[in-house]
């Protein structure tokens, strides 16, 4: 249901069988002839395990989400999870990095795929995920400043490229041909995909391996590697768009999440300029200054 229905992915799709798999372990007999009381005590003992919140939080969507399938399936006539509370969700800021710290780690790339990595991590907000699997056909057209990309969910998207991530991208594209694997059968699962890998099994680079790329270039830049990852420079995407002025739709957007919501966290960047604002343009604010 999750694949064929909503279009999960396999990373999706693996993380939910893995919660299922420790609730089965957990519990006694069928998991999905499981009491309420039974459901209940489980989710009672993951703090008691040590997991955390947001880890609990996922294994309680995950029994909801299962136990609600066999409830409409008719395979049980009641939902053990209904009376479950997930934890609180802590309010925890994006970790991101400066202007100034993202230029030096574009400036500190090996070579000129690396620099498109990075630069599409940054300039695009690209999930990694997204990046490793952009086919070669995604690449922006000759005249044109963006590209479509299917992100979470199989849902597509425009991505909007500026001029220093075209032209990173243009650089890897013309050098792309000669890194391609040299052996017939692996060139042939590579040619397909924009960013290739010499010897991945589906012929693509692997989110491993661009963590090892940014790792590499953080510390020839100076900089902490525990403080570059992917989602970093996508959450440094964010930041600075609306440190910029960009409002929160254009940038939910942009980033591709289905709910405002999760675009929110991004409101912290923004306070005090929307405080410099409204004591600049609101009337009144401008009428008490005056006097």
């Amino acid at each position: 249901m999750l694949s064929a229905e909503r279009g999960a992915r396999a990373n999706t799709l693996d993380a939910y069988a893995r919660d299922l798999e420790d609730a089965r372990a957990q519990v006694k007999g069928a998991l999905g002839q499981a009491s309420a009381e039974t459901i209940e005590a489980y989710v009672a003992g993951l703090a008691k395990r040590g997991l955390s919140p947001a880890t609990a939080r996922r294994r309680i969507s995950a029994l909801r989400q299962f136990f609600h399938f066999l409830l409409q399936e008719n395979v049980r006539g009641d939902d053990p999870t209904s009376r479950l509370d997930a934890p609180k969700r802590a309010r925890s800021l994006p970790k991101t990095m400066s202007v100034e710290e993202i230029e030096r780690l574009i400036a500190a790339a090996e070579n000129v795929r690396d620099k498109a990595i990075i630069e599409l991590l940054y300039g695009a907000g690209l999930r990694v995920s997204e990046l490793v699997s952009l086919p070669l056909r995604t690449a922006p057209r000759p005249g044109h400043d963006h590209m479509i990309i299917e992100g979470k969910g199989g849902k597509e998207r425009l991505v909007a490229l500026g001029r220093p991530a075209l032209a990173a991208l243009d650089a890897h594209i013309a050098a792309r041909a000669g890194a391609l694997p040299k052996n017939e059968a692996q060139r042939e699962k590579s040619t397909r995909w924009l960013f290739p890998s010499t010897s991945a099994a589906d012929g693509k680079l692997t989110r491993r391996r661009v963590a090892q790329i940014l790792e590499t270039a953080a510390v020839k830049a100076g900089i902490d590697p525990t403080r570059v990852s992917p989602h970093v420079l996508r959450h440094a995407f964010a930041t600075h768009l609306v440190e910029g002025g960009a409002d929160l739709r254009t940038v939910q957007t942009l980033l591709g999440h289905a709910d405002i919501a999760t675009t929110q966290i991004y409101t912290h960047v923004a306070e005090g300029r929307l405080r410099t604002l409204v004591e600049t343009a609101h009337p009144l604010s401008r009428k008490r200054k005056g006097t």
